[in-house]
């Protein structure tokens, strides 16, 4: 492999000495030649430099010069780590973490390259990094080869203490005044249950038998990554945004902003409380079913505006100084329909075990109490108590649906209204909801993050400090991911036309639609330039194939030299979207 590289032998004069005889390896950088020495072959005897020099002209291998002349000792995976690490230093991060290179700044850069090239646990990391266990060229790289876990656990608490000043550099690069703030929550379940975080809560990974943590993630308009914040377990979602307001506001500077939250997350009582008392500090989210009711019983929301149009602003005075955006989709209030009716009917075939349970002949259950327990269990895991009459007694028990509650239900199916405070002068209807609709930037975040490529999930960590430190790597390593999806985006599967695809969507209400682009490579696998389109992970996979040789000349008084593969055209390609080299 490594005899594919453009090597040659240079005669370097030195004055009164005999010249040096240099292995030299050129290679292109951008415009530019760059040659690097690989090893000093001057003690060589003239016959063997002379075969060797033919030999790398293109010559057969002569008796001088045999195959078992060299050994490849070890080979490395390095064009990821190059592509990563390149991009993290492109991107400044190291100087955002720390101005001054220090041992304690390489560990943690380990440690976030680590965690996208490969997550795993601290120890697994530092088996990659060391010389007798390396799995890449990481440790090589950052001249971290000797480390071990206490190092890396000790690098974990350097970097919380410097986490607010990093993210007020990260909220100055990417954030400004009057800026849209995206802000959401996800949680993560842990292993074990010694940690004061972890606590039993509303999982959203479906892990009602661990423990948990909660934590929320800041975004900018785009969905770039600015701060993170980890919370007990058991903390409702509304309960997180008050430090939000606070680090906004203080710790960031800003005084005119625009936080975008769920529903669930900037409420009434959040509004009124911590949103409203701040000056500048405005807001855009959504109401819950059941105000959306009030609404139209109040008749300030009249069902019948939608019947030739998608979008409505309305006002009422139950919210005085601020816009309601009434909104209607026909697809979403199809999909609600068909969720609810596969819904009821599974709730049905459950419930009516529990009646044939109380007719059989055979030891039938009684007990309203125990009925009424065991339909409980059934109502709270499908949610469709509300959708049902039961008629429970000792005895029996009977049920039917409602088919009324029902009814007043779907005809609001595919209605949702935006809530908030920005004037109508500032971003229009059509906008507002727009920027609502920028939350799912956040929940490709946390799916990035818990999922498909960074895998935060499960927590091992005990303590406090070092599971904030654990998920604020994450969201590092995040930070780096999302520039460099952006930036390999024609490689991809991710559509590299935001334009285009922001111009065939019918309306903001509309569903967002991707560009043809990006339809084109999802149809045929292929790029523009007729390459095969990968995922993030299976172009690091490709990356990773790039590898540094270790080549040990078999006349043991010639030191060994690195040779790194020629990338392929594909595989130079993504360095050169990334503006990096993987030549040291």
């Amino acid at each position: 492999m490594w005899l594919n590289s453009r090597m040659y032998i240079a005669t370097v004069p030195n004055r009164s000495s005999p010249p040096a005889i240099l292995l030299r390896e050129s290679f292109r950088d951008g415009s530019k030649v760059r040659t690097r020495t690989l090893t000093n072959l001057s003690h060589w005897p003239a016959h063997k430099i002379e075969a060797f020099r033919a030999f790398l002209k293109g010559a057969t291998l002569g008796p001088a010069l045999s195959s078992d002349s060299f050994q490849v000792v070890r080979s490395l995976p390095h064009g990821h780590v190059a592509a990563a690490l390149g991009s993290l230093h492109r991107l400044g991060l190291d100087s955002i973490l720390a101005a001054k290179h220090s041992r304690l700044r390489d560990l943690c850069l380990a440690m976030i390259v680590g965690r996208l090239l490969e997550p795993r646990s601290k120890l697994a990391l530092v088996r990659s990094l060391v010389e007798e266990t390396l799995s890449s060229s990481l440790g090589e790289e950052l001249g971290i080869a000797d480390a071990d876990e206490d190092e890396l656990y000790a690098a974990m608490d350097w970097l919380l203490e410097r986490q607010p000043r990093i993210e007020s550099a990260l909220a100055k690069r990417h954030l400004t005044e009057g800026t849209l703030v995206l802000y959401d929550v996800s949680s993560t379940y842990f292993e074990g249950r010694r940690c004061p975080l972890a606590r039993l809560g509303h999982s959203r990974d479906g892990r009602f038998d661990r423990p948990q943590i909660v934590f929320g993630l800041l975004t900018d308009a785009q969905g770039c990554p600015v701060a993170t914040e980890v919370f007990e377990g058991n903390t409702g979602d509304p309960k997180t945004v008050p430090a939000q307001v606070k680090k906004l506001r203080e710790r960031f500077g800003l005084k005119r902003v625009v936080l975008v939250g769920d529903r669930g997350m900037i409420t009434s009582a959040r509004i009124k409380e911590d949103l409203k008392p701040a000056p500048g500090l405005e807001w855009i989210t959504a109401l819950r079913g059941p105000a959306i009711q009030k609404l139209v019983e109040s008749g300030a929301l009249d069902v019948s505006l939608f019947d030739e149009r998608d979008l409505a602003e309305i006002s009422s005075p139950d919210y005085p100084g601020e816009r309601l955006i009434v909104c209607r989709n026909p697809l979403l209030a199809e999909e609600r329909k068909r969720k609810r009716e596969d819904l009821l009917q599974a709730t049905e075939k459950e419930i009516e075990k529990v009646a044939v349970a109380t007719r059989r002949t055979r030891r039938p259950l009684r007990g309203q109490d125990r009925i009424g327990l065991r339909v409980g269990r059934i109502l709270g895991r499908f949610k469709m108590g509300k959708h049902f009459k039961l008629d429970i007694t000792d005895e029996r028990f009977a049920y039917e649906r409602d088919q009324i509650g029902i009814a007043e239900e779907a005809a609001l199916d595919g209605i949702y209204v935006i809530r908030t405070s920005v004037a109508a002068e500032t971003l229009s209807p059509e906008d507002t909801v727009l920027s609502y609709k920028r939350l799912a930037q956040v929940e490709r975040a946390f799916r990035s993050l818990k999922t498909v490529d960074l895998k935060i999930r499960p927590i091992h960590h005990r303590l406090a400090s070092r599971v904030r430190a654990h998920v604020f790597i994450c969201m590092l390593a995040y930070y780096v991911e999302w520039h460099m999806r952006r930036a390999l985006a024609p490689m991809l599967f991710d559509d590299n036309d935001k334009d285009a695809a922001a111009r065939r969507r019918k309306s903001a209400v509309a569903k967002a639609q991707r560009s043809q682009e990006a339809e084109r490579k999802a149809h045929t696998k292929l790029t523009s330039e007729g390459d095969p389109v990968h995922s993030f992970q299976s172009l690091l996979r490709d990356l990773a194939t790039v590898v540094k040789n270790r080549v040990q000349p078999k006349d043991r008084s010639t030191q060994p030299f690195e040779i790194i593969t020629t990338p392929t055209p594909l595989q130079q390609r993504a360095l050169d979207l990334l503006s990096v080299s993987h030549r040291p």
